[in-house]
């Protein structure tokens, strides 16, 4: 009973997580969507695809369980997966994240927690798994990973939270405020402790 209640619990999270992640490329521009936003490349759509292409692999091969989706043998990783080509588009992307979702829940759905699975790109001596770590790792990558589009979107265009039901009108002038007051209270301490 404990079991089902975890995977109920830990599945509704990632199905919360991954909504919330490709909530933050709504009502952008193509270019905003996947230009990159840190010094490392990071992107929103990138983000996207990268956590689609996470999912894939753990509850796909993970489990002898391939996804249908094509993906590049994982020994050959280069990086593609972090960033949008610009021959592919949101709609493919999102619709590679969403059909990746559907191959997931159904691993998901149809194994136990105590499924055991091997993780080949994982170093000796721990390669071997189970459902429930790899809910709890695809869970912690989804929720990383949201956390990030969730500051680079608030660096676009001031927009944060995980659901548009929780999001507020933007307050400039408390924003500001707000700003201020953590700035002071940064510099005061840097002060003392000089």
């Amino acid at each position: 009973m404990i079991d089902e209640f975890a995977k109920d619990n830990l599945h509704r999270r990632l199905r919360r997580d991954r909504e919330a992640l490709l909530w933050k490329l709504d009502g952008l521009s193509e270019y905003d969507a996947r230009r990159p936003l840190t010094a490392t490349g990071t992107s929103l759509l990138g983000l996207v695809k990268h956590v689609a292409s996470v999912e894939a692999r753990y509850f796909g091969e993970v489990f002898d369980r391939p996804s249908p989706e094509p993906l590049p043998r994982w020994q050959d990783h280069d990086g593609g997966d972090l960033w949008a080509a610009e021959d592919e588009t949101r709609d493919q992307i999102v619709g590679f994240y969403r059909r990746t979702w559907e191959h997931a829940d159904a691993t998901i759905d149809a194994l136990p927690l105590d499924a055991p699975g091997h993780v080949p790109w994982w170093s000796e001596p721990s390669p071997n798994t189970n459902l429930f770590a790899t809910l709890v790792h695809v869970l912690g990558e989804t929720n990383r990973h949201a956390g990030h589009a969730d500051i680079l979107r608030e660096g676009l265009d001031g927009r944060t939270g995980m659901r548009p039901e929780h999001e507020q009108q933007i307050d400039e002038e408390a924003r500001a405020a707000y700003f201020a007051r953590v700035e002071q209270a940064a510099r005061a301490a840097a002060s003392i402790k000089a």
